[in-house]
């Protein structure tokens, strides 16, 4: 099957491949097995065959109830879908308020990243962590030979979040992150004339992106707040998604090579 960072559909603007990347150990995340899109409510026929060939079997909407119901996922044969809408409507299941908790695990202060701010705030939801722990869960359990998107309304905040645990999981570093996180402003333009850039081209649009600047920083409201929380991911994956050694173990296996 190709390996292309995009894939080009009538519908969604935004709906790319995250492997390729390269980790901390040398090794990289799997083509052609997770995947992040926009909204998947404008997919036109011969889209829906184009994820069914691919196996695309788990469609994970992070979008809130309203969008849901407002412009509804068009599912393909096969697919399975899965509620899990990021953000919370109960500021009380915020524990980022809380002094102690920010005292005792050492949150860091994202200080005028605003973004990174609301970013880190989701991060430290309840109910944020419980439907985090859901993705994850639905990835440990997918079948080998299938695959798994997940989305929300432009493929970008919420998208962004979660593709940023996937990869700090898997070991990418922190600027690849923030680098496929940008990816989806670059992209925009192109997707929107249906002329898609090649992986030459997206390595170019990489190259001169400014990470210090502007979103660039958004990001590390996830990974710099695991990092100094708590030591590293593998404790955040333990202590706060509930989650085992052997879970996190399992979920490298399958999409690391």
């Amino acid at each position: 099957m190709e390996h292309d960072r995009i894939l080009a559909l009538d519908g969604p603007l935004n709906f790319r491949d995250i492997g390729g990347y390269k980790n901390d150990k040398g090794q990289h995340v799997k083509w052609n097995k997770i995947y992040r899109s926009d909204s998947l409510s404008s997919l036109s026929d011969k889209d829906e065959q184009k994820l069914a060939d691919r196996r695309i079997t788990v469609d994970i909407d992070l979008r809130s109830k309203y969008e849901q119901n407002s412009a509804p996922d068009k599912l393909w044969p096969g697919v399975r879908y899965v509620d899990a809408h990021i953000y919370s409507e109960d500021r009380k299941q915020n524990k980022g308020d809380n002094k102690l908790y920010r005292f005792i695990h050492h949150i860091p202060d994202m200080g005028n990243n605003f973004l990174g701010q609301i970013y880190q705030q989701v991060l430290l939801n309840t109910h944020s962590q419980h439907e985090f722990a859901r993705i994850f869960a639905e990835l440990i359990e997918l079948p080998e030979e299938d695959a798994l998107v997940y989305h929300c309304s432009a493929g970008k905040d919420r998208t962004g979040m979660t593709s940023a645990l996937i990869l700090t999981a898997l070991g990418v570093d922190d600027d690849t992150i923030a680098q496929d996180y940008l990816l989806t402003n670059e992209l925009y333009d192109f997707a929107i004339s249906k002329q898609f850039p090649d992986d030459t081209q997206i390595a170019k649009l990489v190259s001169k992106m400014n990470l210090t600047k502007g979103e660039g920083p958004a990001i590390r409201g996830i990974t710099e707040t695991i990092r100094k929380g708590w030591g590293s991911f593998d404790a955040f994956f333990k202590k706060e998604l509930g989650f085992s050694q052997r879970d996190l173990d399992r979920f490298r296996s399958m999409y690391l090579e």
